[in-house]
């Protein structure tokens, strides 16, 4: 299919069937997040801090496997849709130098700071996707890791990144199931 036979509609439906919605991003960061969150209890915050920064290490190649064996379609070269999808995927590296002051301020903020920076990075997405869920998972993963912060000060740390785990595996579910149903129409 050349660039100019793709309508909106048919673009973004192959993002979200290449993809499975976000589905596999979802379940790969949920299980590093709560894996960090065990380490946490482990290994000196300084050091499950860089775990924690990190994690996209073992998550990105575990997402990208898994989105192909969950995917319905590959997404055309030619989808007019494919930068932005990559601009969009990639946008979090940009935030690594944030992360790395914040490190060498106080490491116990990592986990608050990767909540607030997932919770930015997820909006996009709920355009891209047509759902509301990623709306509601950057708002909850962003308003929650700061409420665990305000009420359990420096207990928070574990405590986000198992929130956060815990959020991205419950709304795998939902994403995926979405997904499909957009490609269903």
């Amino acid at each position: 299919m050349s660039g100019t036979d793709f309508t909106f509609r048919q673009a973004l439906d192959e993002v979200s069937a290449s993809s499975s919605g976000g589905a596999p991003f979802l379940i790969s960061y949920g299980i590093t997040f709560i894996i960090t969150g065990i380490l946490a209890n482990i290994f000196p915050r300084e050091t499950s801090a860089l775990f924690v920064m990190f994690q996209g290490g073992a998550a990105l190649p575990a997402a990208f496997w898994l989105e192909k064996r969950l995917g319905t379609a590959r997404m055309s070269p030619d989808n007019p849709l494919t930068n932005l999808s990559m601009y969009l995927a990639i946008s979090q590296a940009l935030a690594i130098p944030f992360l790395i002051v914040v490190y060498n301020i106080d490491p116990g903020q990592i986990p608050v700071v990767m909540a607030g920076l997932g919770g930015v990075h997820f909006l996009p997405y709920a355009w891209l996707h047509r759902t509301k869920i990623y709306v509601i998972v950057g708002i909850l993963i962003s308003l929650g890791a700061f409420g665990l912060v305000l009420i359990l000060q420096t207990a928070a740390y574990a405590n986000i990144l198992f929130f956060v785990g815990i959020i991205y595996l419950i709304a795998a579910p939902f994403v995926f199931r979405h997904s499909k149903a957009i490609i269903a129409k």
